[in-house]
Order: structure tokens, then sequence, then C-alpha cells
């Protein structure tokens, strides 16, 4: 299951959002774990928040406000209502003094408290980015991942079918590398999976015949990126496979293949001598995005012969 220390928390956002150790540098052991394993109630991060309580909880100018205008009992009384079993880290913003009884409580609870001069609301954005990424579901599949014009493009098949070839060629055409033979892929919302490659292959293309080679050092830093959300598989099939004598020629029915619980389209491509397989990538990709708009070449091709079937009648 995902997870990340309240000390990794720290030391990845310290420089971007300023944070400072107020107290509580105990909780620094803590682990935030993803939405899987939390109670339905209790979210990642936001603002104060007594109903449906953060693991990361910020204070910023209205909750001060809030907690100034209480009397001495109360604002100690609020104060001990946000220092829960689920709290792991609460976040002093807007330069906001850290009022000696937080610390007091982070201290005694080994609870994080962190102070920050950027807004809040900055905070919260830039953490829950954070924190959906690092702590999303995920898994690994065998291919390469590649930037096709811009659309995150799976290539998958069976070993030695020329999937390492193929994405060599399109990488010549300008297009990007994102992992080869290892792919990490990670559900960063309901309907998104990101693509990422492991950090010890970053950069690195295996091709039979030639051995692993470094795409960055060859072809330069605009031939590979990070990362990519994955919207289009490209499965490779050798064309003496039986099953193809059969094959849809007008595919009229999209395919999809579920990963993490997101449909992801498929096209499915077979392999022959003399076919080139770079351009046919290419013209699945144009074609994907003239399907995001609304562009259904095939459809517009059986409506065409249908109007000339009823014409002719």
């Amino acid at each position: 299951m995902p997870q990340i220390s309240v000390d990794q928390l720290f030391s990845d956002n310290q420089a971007k959002l300023g944070f400072e150790w107020a107290a509580g540098k105990a909780g620094g052991n803590r682990i935030i774990t993803g939405d899987a394993a939390l109670k339905p109630t209790v979210g990642l991060v936001g603002h104060m928040n007594f109903i449906h309580p953060f693991r990361v909880q910020a204070l910023g100018p209205a909750e001060f406000n809030h907690l100034k205008a209480q009397t001495p009992e109360g604002f100690r009384a609020e104060i001990d209502r946000l220092f829960t079993a689920d709290l792991a880290v609460v976040i002093v913003a807007n330069n906001e003094p850290v009022p000696p009884y937080l610390a007091e409580l982070a201290d005694r609870f080994n609870t994080a408290l962190f102070s920050s001069g950027q807004p809040s609301a900055h905070i919260v954005e830039v953490l829950r980015i954070y924190l959906a990424r690092v702590l999303a579901e995920s898994t690994t599949l065998h291919g390469v991942f590649l930037d096709v014009l811009e659309i995150g493009v799976l290539i998958t098949g069976a070993s030695a079918i020329g999937k390492s070839e193929l994405a060599l060629e399109l990488i010549s055409r300008g297009h990007g590398l994102i992992a080869d033979d290892i792919v990490e892929l990670h559900r960063t919302s309901p309907e998104t999976l990101e693509g990422r490659c492991p950090p010890i292959l970053r950069d690195f293309l295996e091709v039979r015949g030639i051995g692993i080679i470094n795409i960055k050092t060859i072809f330069g830093e605009t031939a590979v990126r990070p990362r990519k959300t994955l919207q289009v598989i490209v499965h490779l099939e050798d064309h003496s496979n039986e099953k193809f004598s059969d094959l849809d020629r007008l595919q009229v029915n999209a395919t999809f293949q579920e990963i993490l619980g997101v449909a992801i389209r498929k096209v499915t491509i077979p392999v022959a001598a003399g076919r080139n397989l770079a351009v046919l990538v290419e013209a699945a990709v144009r074609n994907f995005v003239l399907n995001l708009r609304g562009i259904d070449s095939t459809r517009e091709f059986i409506e065409r012969q249908q109007r000339l079937m009823d014409e002719g009648v």
C-alpha cells in the first residue's frame, strides 16, 4: 500500500513551501497512507476542520481569526479538538505566530507542527497534488511507454515482437520515451493513470542486436519525458495468428483494457513484414485524437455508404 512518512513530506516540500519545524519533531516518523486505508470521514489535506478532519491540517488567517475570537478556555478547547488520533501534521501558514499551547500539544502528542510564510490556500493546493501523486494506487506493466503527439501511448506485445525497435523509430521521428520494459502506472484520479519509469531504468532503451542505449545522450533532452497520462494502448500481434483471419477490418466498436479500474482505449496492430509500424501508431494516435473531438471516420464512412444505398433504392 502506498505510504509516506512525515519526514519525507517535509523534505520533499521544504524548499517549495518554506517549511520549518516548529514543534513535534518526534512526529516525523508517522506514516500517511492512501485513501483506501483511511476512514471515509477523514481526508488527506485541508484547512482546519472538525467535522471532516484531515491528516494534514493547515491554519491560516481565517482559522486564527476564529481562534482569537474565543475566550482563553475556548481557544484551548478548540486546539484540543484538533489533536485527534488521525492527525499527522499541523501547518501554521501565512507567517502567523505559532501559539505556545499549539506547540505544547504537538510535542505532547508527537504530532509534527510546521510553520511557513506561504498562503495556506497555496500550501493545501500543492500538498493535495503531491499526496495524490505519491499515495496513488499503482501497478506495473511490461511494455514501452511513449509520448506520441502529446498522447501517452503504451506499446505492448509478446517478447521479441519488436516493441523496442518500434519505440526507437518513433523516438527518431521526434516522439519521447517515458519508460522501457517496466512501466509504473499510478491512478492519480478516478479516471487518470499516470505512467512513470523506475529510476534505475530512466532514459534507457534496450534494442536487440545493439544493447542498452541512453536515449537522452543520443537524441537529446527533448527525447525523454518524466511522466505522462496513459490514454492509448497499442498491442502488437503476430499476423500469423489465426484470429486475424476473423479481424473486424472496420473496427466499428472501440476496444478497451481496464487497468486499476480505468478503461483505456486499446488498438491491436498486426505485425507483418513490410508494414511501417511507426506510421501506423501515429495514425492510430491521430485517429484517437479525432475521436476525442467527436469525429469518427469509420461511422462517417458507414453513414456515407448507407446514404448512397438509400438513394439507389
